[in-house]
């Protein structure tokens, strides 16, 4: 670890200093953004909007070879295809409710199979795995600063209308009747859930990015039911597991998107045991008292 951290600091390994800053400064949006989705319950939403990138992606890589676009990155079409599957997905859950889980499924593999259908059109090789999976190692200079610049997209609205969000994801009728526009802060949320997922593709993937939007939040609850430091341990975990994916990465030569899942999920499962247990003992005990 310690050989990890002074890595960080060579002219040589920059990418690996980038990679470090962006798994930290990303950590705050997905520690903020995970807690909404953990405690409203929208994290089939968030994965069917993390898979809709792949179509916005897909698009923006082949309209930049076919129309000879070279400023279309295809950062710009995952924000597009994230917004876009956000907003369909909102509508149909506030005015359509017994559709919902069919709309969230179809629009989950239309997205996958849009993205790999324009992938297919695009003439030369195109790394469709880094985009799945991920790859930390490849972000630059360009990508940390994209990164900072939508973390305060994210981050500040959060903080602002902290109330009005906290509302709507513990009882939106409450809400509504304090006079509160749920829908629109409902829609709000769902947009800036969007943006998370675009903002962490690069570092653990599409398929991967559900793990740190909700399994930091899920630890934090088992120590917290209060929305602040649920979001501030959350953020805390998630930096612990990127920065201790990207190490295990550096030390034993591995993948670090599926490491930091790994990281995520063996932590989560040792919590939830643990927590298991102690309610099971502790029910034992005042079983046993009663006799």
């Amino acid at each position: 670890m310690i050989d990890f951290f002074t890595s960080l600091n060579s002219p040589a390994l920059s990418f690996l200093k980038y990679a470090f800053l962006i798994g930290i400064f990303g950590s705050i949006s997905f520690g903020i953004i995970g807690t909404y989705i953990v405690t409203r319950r929208i994290a089939s939403i968030a994965g069917a909007v993390s898979h809709c990138i792949l179509a916005g992606i897909g698009a923006a890589i082949f309209c930049r070879q076919q129309f000879n676009l070279t400023w279309l990155h295809p950062i710009y079409g995952s924000i597009a295809a994230a917004l876009l599957s956000a907003i369909i997905i909102g509508l149909v859950s506030m005015y359509a409710k017994q559709r919902e889980d069919t709309v969230i499924g179809a629009i989950w593999a239309i997205g996958m199979a849009v993205g790999l259908l324009f992938l297919a059109g695009t003439t030369g090789y195109v790394d469709v795995d880094a985009y799945l999976f991920g790859n930390i190692l490849l972000v630059s200079k360009n990508d940390f600063m994209m990164t900072l610049v939508l973390d305060i997209i994210i981050v500040v609205p959060l903080l602002f209308f902290f109330n009005n969000f906290m509302a709507v994801c513990f009882d939106d009728q409450f809400a509504e009747l304090r006079g509160i526009r749920t829908k629109l802060t409902y829609m709000i949320l769902l947009c800036m859930v969007a943006l998370t997922v675009v903002l962490m593709v690069s570092v653990i993937g599409i398929i991967l990015v559900l793990a740190l939007l909700t399994l930091p939040a899920a630890v934090a609850g088992h120590f917290t039911r209060r929305l602040w430091p649920m979001m501030l341990l959350s953020a805390l975990l998630c930096a612990f597991f990127t920065t201790g994916g990207l190490a295990l990465s550096y030390h034993v030569n591995l993948p670090s998107a599926p490491l930091i899942t790994v990281l995520a999920g063996i932590t989560y499962l040792s919590v939830l045991a643990i927590f298991n247990l102690s309610q099971i003992i502790k029910r034992k005990k005042r079983e046993s008292g009663k006799k």
